[in-house]
């Protein structure tokens, strides 16, 4: 690939308290910013509408009138990337769990393997809630099942970034989740569709006044039924998928 035109996307939903020290942090980098308002309160919209305002050599700010999900949101991120001709997306999740001075790490990890989903690979300090901790692991396994491979390390760390052209391709092609489910599923599908995997290492924290927007009860439902749904695609490529690991 010739050319490399990465861009940020913060999808939000009534985040307002983080954003300004979160832009801060992100500006010294010099990448255009997506900032999607998945529906947010009144108080969220007003505020995103004053950082776009003070922030508009670098930020755009899209809106959905009603919440629609963290996935929706990611998907129309991505849809405007590729109308604006950014080549990769790095995602950034607007709650300030991400160690956003591993920016340069992702962003060189994405030139050097431009196909390649880079994502992070949490570690986690005591912050993190144990329920939490321990539902991942059980994501990890079924996602190293669903895919016959320990490519991905974490499927749910939402630090990450997408070759902006081959994602949108499979979000037109296949019907994926839109909320809580989709950094599980996405990432699944993309390798599935042949994208490398690259794994970044890097900090990740639970405030004390974070805001997180995952139902315990929905959104686990949701990834169950997904892990169901994926081990039964698994199946049907699972040929493909292990003469894949004999190549290699």
């Amino acid at each position: 690939m010739n050319m490399f035109r990465p861009c940020l996307l913060i999808p939000v939903y009534d985040h307002e308290q983080v954003l300004g020290l979160l832009l801060s942090k992100l500006k010294p980098y010099g990448l255009p910013c997506l900032m999607v308002d998945d529906g947010s309160s009144p108080s969220c919209r007003a505020t995103l509408e004053v950082l776009q305002a003070q922030e508009a050599a670098w930020v755009t700010l899209i809106r959905h009138d009603v919440n629609q999900g963290k996935g929706a949101a990611i998907i129309t991120g991505l849809r405007a990337a590729a109308r604006l001709g950014y080549t990769h997306l790095l995602q950034v999740d607007a709650d300030g769990q991400h160690n956003v001075d591993d920016v340069p790490k992702f962003i060189e990890g994405a030139r050097a393997a431009p196909s390649a989903i880079v994502t992070g690979a949490p570690i986690f300090d005591a912050s993190v809630p144990k329920k939490r901790l321990y539902g991942r692991y059980g994501t990890h396994v079924m996602v190293w099942l669903n895919t016959l491979s320990f490519a991905i390390r974490d499927s749910m760390c939402g630090f990450r970034i997408y070759p902006v052209a081959a994602t949108v391709r499979l979000v037109d092609r296949v019907r994926v989740g839109l909320r809580m489910d989709f950094d599980i599923e996405i990432i699944v599908r993309m390798y599935w569709a042949g994208a490398p995997v690259v794994n970044i290492p890097t900090r990740v924290v639970y405030p004390l006044d974070g805001i997180s927007h995952f139902d315990l009860w929905r959104d686990n439902v949701r990834i169950t039924w997904l892990h169901i749904r994926m081990f039964f695609g698994m199946l049907l490529r699972a040929p493909r998928l292990l003469l894949r690991h004999l190549h290699r």
